[in-house]
């Protein structure tokens, strides 16, 4: 083991180009634009005949530039998804060969908790010794939903999020997390082999809320952190009532809490990657800044992080050794 953290050097989201509205919904299942909106949050979400391993690929092209990175550079690649595109292999498999890397690749389940179980995952090998991880976020889960049904496809769509981490001496942005599972609710959001997703959506909302709050607070105390100290809220993008619900017992306002499910719906894994690349592109996040990411998903899972920013933007990307030297005094 080092005494190594890591941070982010790049970062890039990708969204298909097919945008589905409330108003396209509305021809072909019994809703409104109106309903789903007051219900969700959600306007439209983009769904796409490119699999997981495609979006990802377009998402990664963006955060390996930034990074200044080439396949070469790259010692793992972690590609959370559940929307794959074969039981076997891997849809990592598939990403890495299409970018050129050498490195190992493997996927990681965890469905919308993906990308963050991803994230601390990859802080842990980088302590053991690697050097720069690739982490995505990926799905393409209108192929694994029934596109009338009023319960799911309203709320889900596709798209890809991804990040470059690099090694560095120290610390590093990655200050506490938290990982958890409650496999006795796997009945209230699953998708079997060959099958469409199924949910019991009032469910889901009851235990999401609580998961969140659990999971953020447990992930602050382990930073030594209190809401207090956080600049910025990055929640799962499953629900504007959900994510609502949450910040609200966690006494934060919704004014710097990341919404970007109006117009990419329950992006799943890509969820969290996503937001976090419109908040860096939108320079809501300065050098230093506390952000906090929690969400839940399917099994039940669920997982927070808290990073102190690097100061690391897309203007002026650096690597790890101007590290230091950005964070505030």
């Amino acid at each position: 083991m080092t005494n190594r953290g890591g941070i982010i050097t790049g970062w890039g989201g990708y969204l298909p180009a097919g945008v589905v509205t409330n108003h396209d919904l509305a021809k072909t299942m019994d809703t409104t634009d109106e309903w789903i909106r007051n219900r969700t949050g959600i306007s439209e979400r983009r769904w796409s005949d490119m699999g997981p391993a495609a979006l990802g690929v377009e998402a990664a092209k963006i955060a390996l530039d930034m990074a200044g990175c080439g396949p070469q550079d790259i010692d793992l690649l972690v590609f959370a998804t559940c929307s794959p595109e074969y039981i076997l292999p891997g849809s990592s498999a598939i990403v890495q060969h299409s970018l050129g890397l050498t490195c190992g690749a493997f996927d990681l389940g965890a469905a919308c908790s993906g990308f963050t179980y991803s994230l601390v995952a990859a802080h842990g090998l980088l302590n053991m010794g690697m050097n720069r991880i690739l982490v995505i976020g990926s799905e393409q889960l209108s192929r694994i939903i029934d596109k009338t049904d009023r319960n799911t496809a309203i709320l889900f769509g596709d798209g890809a999020g991804a990040v470059v981490l690099e090694a560095c001496e120290g610390e590093g942005e990655l200050l506490g997390f938290d990982l958890g599972v409650d496999g006795s609710a796997v009945n209230i959001l699953y998708t079997r082999h060959d099958e469409i997703t199924h949910m019991d959506g009032k469910e889901v909302f009851r235990r999401a809320v609580r998961a969140m709050v659990s999971s953020a607070n447990l992930a602050l105390e382990r930073a030594k952190l209190t809401m207090d100290d956080i600049d910025w809220v990055i929640p799962h993008q499953a629900n504007r009532r959900i994510s609502e619900a949450a910040v609200s017992r966690l006494n934060w306002p919704m004014e710097r809490t990341s919404a970007t499910v109006e117009t990419n719906g329950n992006t799943s894994a890509a969820s969290i990657p996503l937001a976090l690349v419109a908040e860096l592109d939108a320079g809501h996040i300065k050098a230093g800044d506390h952000v906090l990411m929690c969400g839940f998903g399917a099994g039940m899972t669920w997982a927070s992080a808290v990073l102190r920013w690097g100061g690391v933007t897309r203007e002026g990307g650096h690597g790890a050794a101007a590290y230091a030297a950005e964070l505030p005094s």
